[in-house]
């Protein structure tokens, strides 16, 4: 009994309206796994492997893919009308696979694509991360602040050949000046060319034999440097400021790379930030939220009047307008300030004080569960004395 085929898009992993960039994507990382190479001797993988194969050439296929939505595997094993099979893992008439295995075969053997271009040509140089931690109205507002960071300067000495002064950087004889080597290799599909960075030069096609003892080859000298930071008003947790050229020099005369400053913005005792919105609580008292008041509220930009309405329940949400963060995008854009109104409970009050309330109590009928009256079935216990006491002891 021929064994079931598994539907071709739970086997690459990816939803029926996947597009081309999702089916490549899905298909390179499971054949990057399953790759018979990468398993020498495990028929499991290689099977998986097929499988995965299969699928994509199918679903990469506009045409194959129509007629398989339309009448599934049976398309392919000569039923509804559909094509040839497949027959095994030799048959995937106009699948191109080219582009996927020359970045497989890259990253399997360190190389780069088949037929890649050299590597010796200008590069960007890498970026430098640097953390920096700034406050709650710092990160409302912007700010500045200064950095120490170490940049590579060209070595003085060597005019940044790295090579010792009155000597050259000679071509690389194992590259011969291309930074890059090509290798032959047999794997599962036949007789593969990859090109991998020649490991002599590491891609400069140059070689230095007599070194700069100042930067020890390198062309470079590391210095500690201060560099100011414009930290844009609106600028969020966890979000970075770019500095051109601040980063790493280039390779082969290439741009330097960039700073990326990462920001930190510490906790706020008061506030809370959502996006452009910051949010708050403001104590009012008993009076104030049931005659109304004008009550001070703290912002961000100072303290704010405000009028609390009569008849002001606890946990009223209320709304100041452009009192929120500034956009980056717009910083003449601010969000809102959300403040909860919290009606605070006196935990001490003087005798005066308690019986003004019970006073307010009567005035307003609002001794709803003050019992005037014995609740039935249960009777006031009296207090013991001294006699009642003596009493019990001699009728015992």
């Amino acid at each position: 009994m021929a064994e079931t085929k598994r539907d071709y898009y739970e086997v690459l992993g990816v939803d029926k309206n996947a597009d081309e960039a999702a089916l490549k994507k899905a298909y390179r990382a499971l054949a990057k796994k399953y790759h018979p190479d990468m398993n020498p001797g495990d028929k499991e993988a290689e099977k998986k492997f097929k499988e995965a194969s299969e699928a994509y050439a199918v679903l990469s296929d506009p045409e194959k893919r129509r007629q398989y939505d339309q009448f599934g595997h049976a398309a392919f094993d000569g039923g509804a009308g559909g094509a040839s099979g497949f027959g095994g893992f030799g048959g995937f008439d106009g699948a191109d696979f080219s582009d996927i295995f020359g970045d497989i075969f890259g990253d399997l053997f360190g190389g780069g694509r088949r037929g890649g271009r050299a590597n010796n040509g200008p590069m960007k140089g890498a970026n430098i991360r640097k953390g920096v931690r700034i406050t709650f109205e710092e990160a409302v507002f912007g700010c500045e602040k200064e950095l120490e960071v170490i940049i590579k300067d060209p070595c003085p000495k060597c005019n940044g050949t790295g090579a010792k002064p009155g000597t050259s950087p000679e071509t690389c004889p194992k590259c011969g000046g291309k930074g890059q080597v090509v290798y032959t290799q047999q794997s599962f599909f036949g007789t593969v060319q990859n090109v991998q960075t020649c490991p002599d030069c590491h891609g400069t096609g140059k070689i230095i034999k007599e070194k700069c003892s100042d930067c020890g080859g390198t062309g470079y000298v590391s210095t500690k440097k201060k560099i100011s930071v414009s930290i844009p008003a609106g600028i969020d947790n966890g979000q970075s400021v770019r500095i051109r050229d601040k980063g790493e020099p280039g390779v082969n005369g290439g741009p330097r790379g960039d700073l990326l400053v990462e920001v930190t913005v510490s906790r706020h005792p008061i506030f809370q930030r959502q996006d452009v919105h910051i949010f708050s609580t403001a104590p009012i008292t008993f009076a104030q939220a049931a005659l109304g008041a004008e009550v001070r509220i703290k912002t961000v930009d100072g303290e704010v009047l405000y009028n609390v309405k009569p008849g002001t329940k606890t946990d009223t949400k209320v709304r100041l307008k452009g009192k929120g963060v500034p956009s980056l995008r717009n910083p003449q854009a601010r969000g809102d300030h959300y403040v909860t109104l919290v009606i605070q409970t006196p935990e001490k009050l003087s005798a005066e004080a308690k019986e003004a309330l019970r006073r307010f109590d009567e005035l307003t009928g609002n001794s709803l569960n003050t019992p005037e009256e014995p609740i039935e079935g249960e009777k006031k216990k009296k207090k013991k004395g001294f006699m009642d006491k003596l009493k019990e002891t001699f009728e015992d």
